[in-house]
């Protein structure tokens, strides 16, 4: 099943320098796809062209059956719902506990008067706690996220976003600020997350031996461009050149 169609997409910030240029992509259900390419490729504009907190600048999104271009603010706002959002510098708010970050990953079925006053439902804190302990955070529920190591607080972003039950999680260089260890165990929650819950995860990567590791499918991006769309294995030196120029050749070691 497609659950994400994107179809010849671009993104102008000036008229004449195309941050995307004629994107296109089908995205399966389950699936886990990396997206690779230097800084500037435009990585992070894709994703967030995605769920629209950027507009396209041409182009259709149909995202589980819905044209996300014709989406009302309102209807926009219910449709990211089922789109969880992961950043690199993690988002949260430092001066709350660890459940209350997570738990603001509801605000989006919450009436501004519910989000004001944090009303959640019983269940919905059941569910915060039951994604803390499946993630291994169980044990810092109740301390201030500005206590956590850079890795915790991933992990804090991660149940935060899959309390929203989403249908697709876009992962924005959600290992670069971390050690080797905390990015193994956080590229291995994505993983196990897609596997066992039928999540769809797209993960912008700057390690192409990270992505060839965890991904069914990766997409190689240069200028805007998709310069490569395929299986991490077919993925050779020669792909790895034309995605990265003159700076691959210090990723060939990998």
């Amino acid at each position: 099943m497609v659950l994400l169609q994107v179809d010849h997409i671009s993104k102008h910030y000036e008229k004449d320098k195309p941050v995307l240029s004629d994107i296109s992509l089908h995205v399966q259900q389950g699936e886990f796809i990396s997206i690779i390419g230097p800084s500037g490729a435009g990585k992070s504009t894709f994703l967030r062209c995605i769920n629209r907190m950027i507009d396209i600048s041409s182009g259709e999104i149909h995202f589980d059956g819905t044209n996300m271009m014709a989406l009302n603010k309102r209807n926009l706002r219910k449709n990211r719902t089922k789109i969880g959002m992961i950043f690199q510098h993690y988002n949260l708010v430092s001066r709350l506990t660890v459940i209350e970050n997570v738990l603001h990953g509801r605000l989006g079925y919450k009436s501004t008067f519910q989000g004001v006053l944090s009303l959640f439902k019983e269940e919905e804190k059941r569910e915060a706690f039951h994604l803390l302990e499946k993630l291994g955070m169980a044990e810092h529920a109740y301390k201030r996220c500005d206590q956590l190591s850079g890795g915790q607080k991933q992990r804090v972003g991660i149940a935060r976003a899959l309390i929203q039950s989403p249908k697709l999680l876009l992962c924005d260089e959600p290992i670069a600020s971390l050690d080797p260890s905390s990015s193994k165990i956080i590229m291995d929650h994505l993983k196990e997350i897609s596997t066992e819950m039928n999540i769809t995860c797209i993960v912008n990567l700057h390690q192409v031996d990270v992505a060839k590791k965890y991904s069914d499918r990766i997409i190689g991006l240069n200028a805007g461009e998709i310069v490569y769309n395929g299986a991490p294995k077919d993925l050779l030196e020669r792909e790895i050149r034309e995605i990265y120029g003159a700076n691959a050749a210090h990723l060939m070691m990998k």
